[in-house]
């Protein structure tokens, strides 16, 4: 089959031409496998697709065009109202991310404890420091001022989880900056449940060059240089 270990990038398939050459088509929307509920996701022109497969069958046949341009992942499941991020919502945010991270990585490290699976030696003695420093924020939703407060007074706790996700996006290619593709598996699962994200990744951007730079994120987050 010569379509075996023929590669195509998202929202195209495999096809073998008459002479028998592989080559890449648009994925037929109609063609892609029926997906179950929560697969859906929502497009950035508010429609929603039946799965990536869907979505991104319909970006290539509108390849060209302005439209197609202008398609992309907006967030996982169904499209609904995502409310507007206020100032002050926007200034919160990167409280709870921090913490979100900070709790991710101690899960990851509880369940190494027993499959080693998650992190590799070196993630895992940075998070064992924060994991033994880490009995006094029990996991749940926190006061703002309690964020705060904690963030300033263990503030090398929250500097590694800001580094970690930072490289665990900057994978295509690994160069210190993120793209809007890189970013995409972050923002799109976050939209529904932190509807500031968006506007915090674009303020991130401080130099409006469409990259995020590890400065920059790391600013953003209130990490010293």
């Amino acid at each position: 089959d010569p379509c075996r270990n023929f590669h195509c990038k998202r929202g195209k398939v495999c096809h073998v031409d008459k002479q028998g050459k592989p080559g890449c088509v648009c994925q037929d929307p109609a063609a892609c496998p029926s997906t179950k509920d929560y697969e859906h996701v929502c497009g950035t022109d508010n429609k929603t697709y039946e799965g990536t497969c869907q979505l991104f069958g319909t970006k290539c046949q509108l390849e060209g065009t302005k439209m197609g341009r202008q398609l992309h992942l907006d967030y996982m499941g169904s499209c609904k109202y995502i409310p507007h991020c206020t100032d002050y919502e926007v200034d919160q945010f990167p409280l709870r991310m921090r913490d979100w991270l900070k709790n991710i990585l101690m899960q990851y490290y509880e369940r190494d404890l027993e499959t080693s699976a998650f992190l590799n030696e070196k993630q895992r003695s940075k998070v064992k420091k924060i994991y033994e420093s880490d009995k006094r924020l029990v996991a749940g939703d926190h006061a703002v001022e309690l964020l705060l407060h904690d963030f300033e007074k263990n503030y090398h706790m929250y500097v590694y989880p800001v580094h970690w996700q930072f490289h665990q996006l900057d994978q295509h290619p690994v160069d210190r900056l993120l793209t809007h593709s890189e970013l995409a598996p972050l923002r799109a699962s976050l939209v529904p449940m932190e509807h500031c994200i968006t506007r915090f990744f674009q303020e991130c951007d401080g130099d409006q060059d469409k990259l995020i730079a590890l400065k920059e994120w790391c600013h953003c987050f209130g990490i010293k240089e």
